[in-house]
């Protein structure tokens, strides 16, 4: 119980982002529930001595889990980009959050655009900091293919929120 209590915030924050507008909390809770059943299936095979953390070997299953649970089921996406936020006030402090707010959801919306594999390696490398190795063994591939997708990722949400450049 206590290695959910660590780690449960990180998986949940994770699944979050990757299903980013595709599914319900639900679908999220579910997925993380399994990610930890899957983690303690397999705890007594994993060698804390090895080159890989705990957090790290956690973060894979949750990784590896959620793209196999989005290849499955391809959901469409909820999101509606032209859906007015609630709230806006007339005061100065107000419209610097609504603007906060609508460059956030711009950002949520053109990562949850990306292709699987592009958003993956995306959310692990900046939003949970993993390093391009880390992400290579998550993902079973070279730390080249990490970099290239990580650089057409980036590519793709810079082309996508140009328009809050202007």
């Amino acid at each position: 119980m206590a290695l959910v209590k660590l780690y449960e915030r990180r998986v949940f924050a994770l699944i979050g982002r990757m299903l980013a507008g595709r599914g319900r909390q639900s679908w999220v809770e579910d997925l993380a529930q399994e990610t930890f059943l899957r983690v303690f299936r397999a705890l007594e095979n994993f060698d804390g001595r090895g080159s890989a953390k705990l957090s790290t070997w956690i973060l894979t299953i949750a990784t590896r889990l959620t793209i196999d649970e989005l290849r499955r089921k391809r959901p469409q996406l909820q999101h509606d980009p032209d859906a007015p936020l609630p709230g806006a006030v007339a005061s100065e402090q107000a419209d610097d959050l609504l603007k906060r707010r609508r460059i956030a959801q711009a950002i949520q919306a053109a990562v949850a655009e990306l292709p699987e594999d592009y958003r993956a390696v995306f959310v692990l490398r900046e939003y949970h900091h993993m390093a391009y190795g880390d992400i290579a063994e998550a993902l079973d591939c070279d730390i080249g293919t990490v970099k290239s997708r990580l650089s057409r990722a980036r590519g793709r949400l810079r082309d996508a929120l140009e328009f809050l450049r202007k």
